[in-house]
């Protein structure tokens, strides 16, 4: 790795520091999100997914084709042509 000019490491040192300022007012911005989410969001629990035994036809679906096996073509024998 090349090493870095006295610019690029004060501006690294810069970047650092806001990022290390800026951490703690962004935690608490995802801890309120995520208590007010609580607060507004459904009471009930989200339906859970069916096993794919308790499959459900739906009535308006059309029906599937099966996929197409494909054709072999003929293997040329390994036999020498005269």
């Amino acid at each position: 790795m090349a090493t870095s000019t006295s610019a690029q490491q004060a501006r690294r040192a810069r970047v650092e520091g806001l990022i290390s300022l800026a951490a703690p007012v962004l935690d608490l911005v995802l801890a309120v999100g995520d208590r007010v989410s609580r607060v507004l969001g459904p009471e009930d629990d989200p339906l859970p997914i069916r096993p794919a035994s308790e499959r459900v036809e739906l009535g308006f679906a059309r029906p599937v084709d099966p996929p197409a096996t494909p054709q072999r073509s003929p293997q040329p024998s390994s036999a020498p042509v005269d």
